[in-house]
């Protein structure tokens, strides 16, 4: 059976939330990531309009249509916010980089039935999969 952190990368369309300042920054490298790897990819940050061409969203609830996975990488208050935010989108999969992590934030996921993954770092999991 394949884990948690595979079937996320599994899936086709992901909101990413955080900052996209500069390409060295985490959530820009994801974004470019689940990008290039072809997934529908929405950024999440309030303070930019655009990113590479595309729109970037002020919060989840902004974004039209469905998304099946958020990635994180927020402070832990943003993401005590966003989860509730993903759960009114039917979001069923989030990502919490490390630092983005919060105990009443995964707790929320969990008892909502919110596939919650932390302590862990996408990236790393990309480089494992996706040689």
């Amino acid at each position: 059976m394949e884990n948690i952190e595979e079937k996320f990368l599994e899936l086709n369309s992901y909101g990413v939330a955080g900052s996209f300042q500069s390409p060295e920054k985490y959530a820009y490298m994801i974004f470019a990531r689940l990008k290039n790897k072809g997934k529908i990819v929405f950024p999440v940050y309030p303070a930019l309009q655009e990113l590479e061409g595309q729109r970037c969203f002020k919060n989840i609830l902004e974004i039209e249509g469905p998304i099946e996975a958020l990635s994180l990488v927020t402070p832990p208050r943003a993401t005590r916010a966003i989860v509730r935010q993903a759960l009114e989108k039917g979001v069923k999969y989030i990502w919490m980089q490390p630092g983005a992590e919060d105990d009443e934030a995964i707790g929320f996921c969990e008892e909502n039935n919110i596939h919650v993954i932390h302590h862990s770092c996408v990236l790393v999991w990309m480089s494992r999969l996706w040689r």
